[in-house]
This record gives C-alpha cells, structure tokens and sequence, in this order.
C-alpha cells in the first residue's frame, strides 16, 4: 500500500491528482490550508485532509507529526502547493511581493521535504515530486512557438527555475530518495483563470506517472507529460 502526501491538493492539479491516485489504490493524504475545503475535497475523494499550510514551519511540524501517528510512514511526497504572484511590468513590483511568492513555491517546499524527510526514509522505495512549470525554464520561455515565451511573470517563473534547481541539488545530496521535478504544462486551473488549454486530468498525467513508477526511474529529472523539458 503506497502512502502518498499531497500538498495544495483542495483544487485544481493538486485535486486531479488525488483522485487519479485514490483510483488507483493507493493511501492518498490531501493537504490543504484551509480546513473546510481540505476536508470537502478529502471526504468527496475518499481520501484523508490533513492540514497544512507551507508558510507556517509549526503547521508544517504538525503535519508531519499528525502523519507520523497515523500513517507513519510517507511513500511518495507531492509537492504541489503554489501561487502565481504578480504579471506584468516588473517596475511594479516589491520585494514583498517576492518574498509572498518564494514563502510559498520555494521555501514552502524546503519547509515540507525538510519536515517529512524522516517518514520519506521509513519507506522501501521514496519519492519526492515537485510540480514546477516550464515557466522557469530559459528553453521553454524563449521558445516562440510555446505560449510560455509571451507570459511575462517575473516572479512565478523565477520560483520555478529555483524549484526545477533545487531539485536536481536534492537529488544529488538524498542519494536514497528518487527527487524529481514536473512541469504539468499550461492546464486550466485557478492559477491563470482556467485559460490553459490542457485539462486538469492532462495536466497531471506527468506527476501521477512519476509518483507511481517502479523504483530505478532515476533522479533529478525534469518531465512532462511528453518527456523531458528542456532547460
């Protein structure tokens, strides 16, 4: 039985996932900040809400413990949690503004792996999914024929390149876990105000194969759902 955790998993890919998942047979644990509309999600999937908000490092601790005393082990991590922050002119924005964005789809990462790094190695085959985008990508973005080269967002993508980065530095360092990173492509989710022309289901079809592949899949990858992404 593989214990998968989910992180942002109330709405959009983070929902899609944990139904695709919760099909398929595995322990799915959904986490949300908002505890209504975890639980919602959680009871409507046949799954279990466990609170988390990947801002707060005390929400993130008891998260961890809340799974340790249940579950207690975690199998497959699924950091997927993110914000998009602000579009547009770069002369409007503040280093606030990039603080709110990093806390959450960087730091909130750290946060979490760091956290659940001890129920990850209590598991015969770990493995640690990071939904970033090709957003961060320099290949992706300078692309004319990808819709991601006319996207001006200085600081989702530049948190995505950090993630993709931090990624592959995870899987060089945790030699025991597998560590890699997703880009779901452009998927109509609250995100961009569901403007993506890919489906939710499409969209996750990179981060289900990843969390449900047999071990010897590699590390420090950067996928979608067609293959590699080019960085």
């Amino acid at each position: 039985m593989t214990i998968i955790f989910i992180t942002g998993a109330n709405k959009g890919l983070g929902r899609e996932t944990a139904r695709r998942l919760t099909g398929l047979g595995h322990t799915v644990l959904v986490g949300a900040r908002d505890p209504e509309q975890g639980a919602a999600a959680a009871d409507a999937l046949g799954a279990r809400f466990v609170r988390i908000d990947v801002t707060d490092d005390a929400s993130v601790a008891a998260a961890a413990a809340d799974v340790a005393a249940r579950e207690g082990r975690v199998d497959v991590l699924i950091n997927n949690a993110g914000v998009a922050g602000p579009h547009g002119d770069p002369a409007d924005l503040s280093a606030a503004d990039a603080l709110g964005v990093f806390d959450v789809n960087l730091f909130g990462v750290i946060r979490t792996t760091t956290a659940f790094l001890p129920l990850l190695r209590r598991s015969p085959d770990p493995v640690v999914v990071n939904v970033s985008s090709g957003m961060g990508s320099f290949a992706v973005t300078h692309d004319p024929g990808r819709v991601e080269s006319s996207v001006v967002s200085p600081l989702y993508t530049a948190s995505k390149a950090a993630l993709t980065m931090l990624t592959t530095q995870y899987a060089k360092a945790l030699k025991d876990i597998r560590v890699n990173a997703v880009d779901p492509g452009y998927t109509a989710t609250d995100l961009n105000a569901h403007s993506g022309p890919q489906t939710v289901t499409e969209g996750t079809d990179a981060i289900v194969r990843l969390a449900t592949e047999p071990p010897g899949g590699g590390s420090g990858r950067f996928v979608d759902r067609h293959g590699t992404v080019a960085w």
